[in-house]
This record gives C-alpha cells, structure tokens and sequence, in this order.
C-alpha cells in the first residue's frame, strides 16, 4: 500500500511516500523551483517521490494533507472576531487569500491533483487531512527507534495548537494536553527573531547563532511583561506586546518602548544589543523547554522523547534537554519543521487510519534522512558538459585520497554524493566542506563562499566512533540537531584581555585545536557520521583522519545566503562557479575551479536569490 503525504500552501512544501510503513522518499518543493522555503503546491516533489517509488499518482491507497484547512480558519476568524475593530486592515488582506483558495483547498488539492495525474477528480485515490500537530508527532514518533514514548510537539502555530503532548505507543499516538493560540513559544521566538532584524520563518537560527555573544540581560523584562511563565512549563503570552493576531507585523510599539528601540532594520549592522536580546530569548525558550520536559516525564513516567515542529530545530535548547537527563533518551525529526508535516501525516494514514502494526527500525527509520533525489553518471556528465566543464573521473580510492590531501591544504570543497537530504540540514550528501583546524576556514567560508553574516559559526562533522574524543556528547546525533561542548583538552585558555572582550570582538579568538567549528562559547552542533547510513562520507572523514588525526571537517550547506540547498549536479555546478569554492566533487567526478572556463552569471545568484 503506498500513501503520499503532503504539506503546502503555508511555507515549506513538501511532499513524502511510504510503501507499507516504509519511508520511500521525500522532499521540499524549495529544492526543485529554487524558491527557498517555496508554499506552493509541491508538484516537483510529488512527481520525485512517484519515480522514486516506480508508481502513479493513481496507484496510490491515500494522498494525505497535514493540515485542517476549516479548523485554521475557524481560528483565523475567532481570532479577529475577539480583536474586532483592530486588526481589519490585515483581516481584509487575508481574507481573500482564503475565500479564493484556501478555504476550498479540498478542491485546489484535487484539482491540481488531477492535472498531476492527467486524470479526471473522481478517478483520484482518497483524500484525508491530519491535524497540523497530529502530522509532526506522527514525523517525530513512528519513525523514532522507540516502541513507547512522550512526544513534545513545538511551533508557530497549526490550526490552533502551539504547544503539544502526546503519549505513541506502538502504532497510535494519544494527545495528552495542548496550549493554542496566540499563546506560542515558536511565535515569541519569530517575535524576537523580528524584532532584531531577521526574516521570520528563516531568521530564527541567525537570533540562535547570534546569541553565544550577548549577555542575558533581558529575561527579567522578558518574564515580567511578556510571558507569564508557570513552574510547569505552561505559559501566556501578554498579548499587549504582539501584533501578529491583528496586524502585519510581529511586534508592536508597546515592545519598542519596553526595549528601547524600534525594530531593526535589516542588514545594518548588529549592536551588542541585538546580541543581549538574541542570549535573552536563547535562555526563555531553553528554560521553558526544561520546564515542559519535567512536567511530561513526571506526567507519563516515560524514559523517551520524542520532538518535533519548528522550535525543535532549536539545537541549543535540544543539547540543553539532553544534557539536562531529564528522559533517558531523545529523538528529533531531522524534518521538525512544516516540510515534515509531509511524513508524518502519511505514517500517520498508515499507522492510525488503516491501524497497521509498527515494526520498530534502529538506529530509527529515517534512512539518514537521505531521501531526495540522486543522479546516474551520465545525466552528471551531460549536465558537466553543457557548461563545456573541465573534470576528472576518479575510482573511490584515489578520489577519497585525493580529496582529503585538498581538504588537508586548506581547500573548500563542494561534496555532492547519494541521495539529497530531508530537513533544512546538508548531512553530507549536498555540503560545502572544509578543514576544522583551519584558523581562517569561518570567515572565509562565512564571506566569500556563502556570503552571509561573519557572525554565523559552522558544524563539524565527525566519525561517530570518535565523537567523545572531541566532544563532551555521549550519544549520536546524525541529524546535526544537537549543540555539545568541546571536550576541555582540546580548548585553548583565553588570556585576561582576551576573557574580557565583548560581542563581535570574540569571533576571532580561536577557541580551541578546531577554531573553525568551535563556538564562541565552546559549543558546536555535533553531526555524528556513521558507516551504516551514509558509507562513502564516513569512508571521507577516515581517510581524513588516517591522514591528519583529526576526525572532523567543516560541513554546512551547499548553496550561497537566501539559495535553497542545490538538488542537481547543474545546480552544483551553478554555486560552484559562483563562489570562491576551490573544488567541486560529484560522485566521482573531481572539478577544479582553476581549470574551469569562464562562467558568465557568476554574481546573478544576488539578483536570483532574495535574501534570507
């Protein structure tokens, strides 16, 4: 029985199949239209998960939405209706919107199915819709490597839920307790994420990277005025402060005037603070985190956790829980966002509405959350050759050789190889790589190869076998959505002056033996690589470390700032040539930059691409 699953029309398309339980494929529409976080119907993403599957759209048992359309708007006009007479400029903007699509998206949904299928709407396979929160716990729980576990869902918002609690036990999973809106940890964090200048709904990680260099020095304000924050972990939202339930914004002038300061505007330069601001609200949702978490395992005296939705993503609060031994043992949706919606509102077809039996998989069933699209070696060597391309093909010794001796010599290399990840995460399938003990390697990959703020630290990679020789992280954590210290040995002493620095003057200290991956507060977010779900990448870092003795490398995306992560070798290609990027290695094929011919779009991507 094959079911597809599909999130649209919010932010962060995408579209999933499972074959009897069975992850198939999945990914986000963003990745094909070259749209970042693109809302629209996920017609590429559909049709790559049909040919990854080998089958028809009509052979399909189910086609499953993650979301109830009515339920959403029943809150959007309850929420205007209680804030009537404010609020009518943005309810007139809205509304349309819904009248014309949204509130008929059954029938959007089956109409463009249709014409996907190139069939008539009575011939398509059944249509349902989960519940917003009932798809991410379905995204964090069935594929976990738990039979029984609490399941704490977190995020902007869904139909009304922000906050969930659920008990999956086997194939069900049972809603224990919800918060709704407007009250929302994901929302206060996209308020804060606003408030200093960043894009909502993409910025979020910008606040979180930006908050190892401030002091916490709001919390107070934040505790006192807008959130009343209970010993539980429950909490309300002083809604004095917010305008996202009735205007255009986030915040309002009550929060200006209780910060001192408009909002900042974007892309001017960062105040320290912006940084206190950004450590403020890292150490709220961190508390509040912790807070939920007790209550849960007090509350289902269960040893696992399961998390999903957007604020999962928030790795530095997930390294916090983990470290703080509340549950024995964690589990997040590499996925946790809306694009995961997709997965779990068809596992949750699968599991809860045709009641199957659960097999529990380990290291869980998530493939590696390799499960995007992969290219053959020729359409790789058409797609070289139209850009008239110079490269090499190399057999898997000499090219693992080959590359980490270029990595060794301070080379950034570009790493295309298997099948495309799932999540906002590249776990070495789309990355940019580069040496960790490299003194320079951040700055120049922040500013001349990705072209964003310098600010922003990089992950490491590391063999799994050797992430406690690095790492003060007794787990795995495939899914680079946990931060962990560095071990104590491999820091470097700071002298006095250097200790008594502030904000962005701290960006060029080195931290430690891997300054290019090491936090300014001796953190970083920890991929472990493993043998078992992604071999020629693991085979990278061990010829790396035969090499160097290191066991680590610099990974972050493959894209420049406000580009989705490249999905084909021509998109590679495309960044490779754009960037000061020195090699570029897909699949087998070894392109260097020096020897390539001239590249005439090489500064359009800032025109392509809008900012994030």
């Amino acid at each position: 029985m094959y079911i597809l699953g599909i999130s649209a029309y919010y932010h962060d398309s995408a579209a999933a199949i499972i074959h009897d339980g069975h992850i198939i494929a999945a990914a986000q529409e963003e990745r094909f239209t070259r749209k970042k976080h693109d809302e629209s119907f996920p017609e590429n993403a559909i049709q790559y998960c049909l040919q990854a599957a080998g089958i028809t759209l009509l052979d399909l048992e189910n086609i499953v939405f993650y979301d109830k359309p009515l339920v959403k708007f029943e809150r959007l006009l309850e929420t205007y209706l209680s804030y009537a007479p404010k609020g009518l400029r943005s309810f007139l903007v809205a509304l349309p919107v819904w009248l014309k699509e949204k509130l008929y998206l059954k029938s959007v949904l089956k109409k463009a199915l249709s014409q996907l299928a190139e069939s008539t709407i009575k011939e398509l396979p059944d249509l349902l819709f989960a519940a917003h929160h009932q798809s991410h716990a379905a995204s964090a729980f069935f594929p976990s490597p738990y039979e029984k576990a609490a399941v704490l869902c977190l995020d902007g918002v869904g139909e009304w839920a922000t906050t969930s609690v659920w008990e999956g036990d086997g194939n069900h999973l049972k809603l224990l307790w919800e918060l709704d809106f407007p009250h929302s940890l994901g929302m206060l964090y996209s308020a804060f994420t606003y408030y200093t200048g960043f894009k909502v709904n993409s910025g979020e990680y910008k606040l979180m990277g930006l908050a190892p260099y401030g002091e916490p020095k709001y919390v107070q304000l934040i505790l006192e005025h807008l959130l009343d924050l209970k010993a539980d972990g429950t909490f309300r939202l002083n809604m004095r402060y917010f305008n996202y339930c009735t205007g255009l914004t986030m915040t309002n002038a009550h929060f200006d005037q209780l910060f001192g300061a408009p909002v900042r505007t974007p892309e001017t330069p960062i105040s320290q603070r912006e940084m206190d601001i950004a450590a403020s609200i890292q150490k709220v949702t961190e508390t509040v985190v912790l807070r939920l978490a007790k209550t849960i395992q007090q509350e289902t005296q269960l040893d696992n956790l399961c998390l999903a939705g957007g604020v999962a993503l928030n790795c530095v609060a997930n390294g916090q829980l983990l470290r703080a031994g509340i549950f024995r043992s964690i589990w997040i949706q590499p996925a946790a966002g809306d694009a995961g919606g997709a997965l779990g509102c068809a596992l949750s077809a699968w599991y809860e509405y045709h009641q199957q039996a659960r097999e529990v998989q380990q290291p869980d069933a998530m493939l590696g959350s390799y499960l995007g699209t992969q290219y053959e070696e020729a359409t790789i060597r058409t797609q070289l050759d139209h850009y008239q391309a110079s490269y090499q093909q190399l057999d898997d010794a000499a090219l693992f050789q080959q590359v980490a001796k270029l990595l060794d010599q301070g080379k950034v290399v570009g790493w295309f190889q298997g099948r495309m990840e799932f999540g906002p995460r590249s776990l070495g399938g789309r990355s940019i790589l580069g040496d960790p003990r490299n003194i320079t390697m951040q700055s120049t990959m922040n500013l001349k190869i990705k072209y964003r703020e310098s600010f922003r630290p990089f992950a490491p990679a590391v063999l799994a076998e050797e992430v406690h020789n690095v790492f003060e992280l007794d787990t795995v954590s495939p899914y680079m959505l946990i931060v962990a210290p560095i071990i104590k040995q491999r820091r470097k002493t700071l002298t006095e002056e250097q200790q008594h620095l502030f904000g962005i003057e701290k960006l060029n200290i080195p931290r430690s033996d891997l300054p290019a991956i090491t936090h300014v507060d001796y953190s970083a977010r920890v991929q472990t690589v493993h043998k078992q779900t992604n071999p020629r990448f693991h085979q990278l870092l061990t010829q790396f470390y035969q090499l160097t003795g290191c066991p680590v490398l610099v990974n972050t995306s493959f894209n420049v700032r406000g580009e989705p992560i490249v999905e084909s070798p021509d998109d590679a290609y495309r960044c490779f040539m754009r960037t000061e990027m020195d090699y570029l290695v897909i699949e087998n094929f070894i392109l260097d930059k020096s020897k390539q011919p001239q590249f005439e779009d090489k500064s359009h991507w800032q025109e392509e691409f809008q900012l994030d």
